[in-house]
């Protein structure tokens, strides 16, 4: 129940506050005045949006807050929202209980605290898909719509992943000859991770023995110029220098000088000879160079690098074994197809059943309820063949509301025929049946549109019944339903210093009395209304 709503600052609106109570709560006053607008503030509330130019001018935002009273566990609790617009950035901010909170999570919530029957509403009465949503309220089995859907769902998977490997399919059978001819290319070769950088690198390795061979060679030619070599004649220079220590023994030190440099040239031409007989590799560079020019033979054939060689070759063999086994797979999928459609065949025949029976009792409902209301014409409700918009070959009744307008006329979809108080008062006795203490406020815009006479009483009274089991905020411009009400409240615009301002009054006794007859233009008398 909506127990108190407050709005600040929001267009002509500058503090407002109505206290709303159980049963039938009216809201009256002048057109204009600014009645659907307190509702639209309320839309806002739970989740509408709003327009930042109707924050008052010279306030930086505007704030609607209420207060719901839920029945929780069996015991009243106090939901608190609160939500702001900034005037300076159009972006709102909301709070339930204190706590802030997403607009989406608002707009949840919102369906357990007010169900607004405006004429939007009236005109969803306009769509056949709004007729399958009311029937499937009434259903003994309502299980089998949300049965039905993932039974879709399901079959709509299989669709996609037969879909998928069937498109997978004929892009591999298209590359067929391609995949061969790489799996058959990378098999000749047989590339091996690494192996590239592994033979230039031994490639390389070789040439440097190579190289150093050759200077062996050239530093054993030089040691070895003269017929005798550089040792010997070292030898020989070393014997002329030690006769010579005699007489002149300052030659002593050069003599140990020459016999040391004389060994180690003996020493270094071993050592060289050693290097230059190392075996030629010649073999194993050819080897490697024919290697190399056969992965880049590859290479080139499959136009890239021998790393994604090596992993296309993973991919090949995947795809070609795929290809061989695919067959069962898609087999496979087609049994589950078969069998996921079998299952919601019968569901939907489930569902059709219960849908005509429940179509049997809604009709003969709604025609009384109809005929409570001043319809002296009929309405049933049909079903029409309507194929599912998936390619399964199945289809599933749907109901449609029908109309006939005039005793001994054809029945014709409502919202073809049906004018804007018909509709207004179709919309009041689908509440009707669906009305329960546990359901949210209902809130009636304009429910009287269209509609006068006697048939205003009726409506009235029909309003008045379902105040009873839950509360009803009904905005109207006509007497007759405002007699009604448990609680009435009048908006009216004043002029203070120059600025309007929307007011909104609670009347009782007289101060009612006076909104009563202005709204029916003086003449009326509750007593006499009641008591008719």
């Amino acid at each position: 129940m909506l127990e108190l709503l407050r709005i600040r600052k929001l267009a002509l609106i500058d503090d407002l506050e109505l206290e709303f109570g159980s049963g039938l709560n009216v809201i009256t006053g002048e057109t204009g005045a600014g009645k659907s607008f307190i509702l639209r503030a309320l839309d806002f509330l739970l989740g509408e949006k709003l327009a930042v130019n109707l924050v008052r001018p010279g306030h930086d935002k505007a704030q609607v807050e209420a207060i719901f009273v839920l029945n929780e566990n069996g015991s009243p609790a106090e939901t608190l929202i609160r939500r702001e617009l900034s005037a300076d950035t159009g972006r709102s901010r909301v709070w339930v209980n204190d706590d802030l909170a997403s607009q989406e999570s608002l707009k949840r919530l919102r369906a357990k605290l007010v169900l607004h029957a405006s004429q939007h509403s009236q005109q969803q009465l306009r769509l056949p898909s709004f007729h399958a949503r009311l029937l499937d309220r009434f259903l003994s089995q309502p299980d089998l719509v949300r049965e039905k859907e993932r039974r879709l769902a399901a079959l709509n998977a299989l669709v996609e992943q037969k879909k998928q490997l069937e498109d997978r399919l004929r892009g591999l059978r298209e590359r067929r000859d391609l995949l061969e001819f790489q799996r058959a290319e990378i098999a000749k070769v047989q590339p091996v991770q690494g192996e590239e950088e592994e033979l230039e690198n031994r490639k390389q390795t070789l040439r440097d023995q190579a190289l150093a061979q050759k200077d062996a060679a050239l530093a054993i030619e030089l040691l070895c110029a003269s017929d005798v070599g550089l040792h010997e004649t070292l030898g020989k220079l070393h014997k002329a220098v030690l006769s010579l220590t005699g007489p002149h023994p300052e030659l002593a030190g050069d003599t140990a000088v020459l016999l040391n440099f004389s060994e180690q040239a003996h020493d270094l031409e071993r050592r060289l000879r050693g290097l230059s007989r190392i075996q030629s590799a010649q073999g194993e560079l050819e080897s490697i160079e024919a290697r190399l020019w056969e992965l880049s033979q590859l290479k080139r054939k499959l136009k890239r690098p021998l790393v994604e060689i090596i992993q296309l070759k993973d991919e090949v063999e995947a795809n070609l074994s795929f290809l061989d086994s695919s067959g069962l797979d898609l087999k496979q999928l087609e049994r589950r197809y078969e069998a996921a459609k079998s299952e919601l065949t019968e569901t939907l025949n489930a569902l059709d059943t219960d849908r005509r029976q429940a179509a049997l009792e809604l009709g003969a409902k709604l025609s009384r309820e109809l005929r409570e209301l001043g319809f002296s014409e009929h309405l049933k409700i049909e079903f029409t063949f309507h194929p599912q918009d998936i390619a399964h070959g199945l289809t599933e009744n749907r109901p449609r509301l029908l109309w006939a307008p005039n005793p001994g006329q054809p029945f014709q979809p409502l919202e073809d025929i049906a004018s804007g108080g018909e509709l207004s008062r179709v919309l009041l006795a689908i509440t009707g049946l669906i009305a329960d203490a546990a359901n949210p406020t209902l809130i009636f815009d304009e429910v009287d549109a269209g509609i006068g006479g006697m048939t205003l009483n009726k409506v009235g009274e029909r309003l008045r019944n379902l105040s009873v089991l839950q509360q009803v905020v009904v905005i109207t411009h006509w007497p007759q339903l405002a007699a009604q009400a448990d609680r009435h409240f009048q908006v009216h615009k004043e002029v203070v210093d120059g600025e309007t301002y929307t007011r909104c009054t609670p009347l009782d006794g007289a101060a009612r009395d006076d909104e009563l007859k202005r709204m029916t233009g003086g003449g009326w008398s509750v007593e006499e209304d009641i008591g008719k």
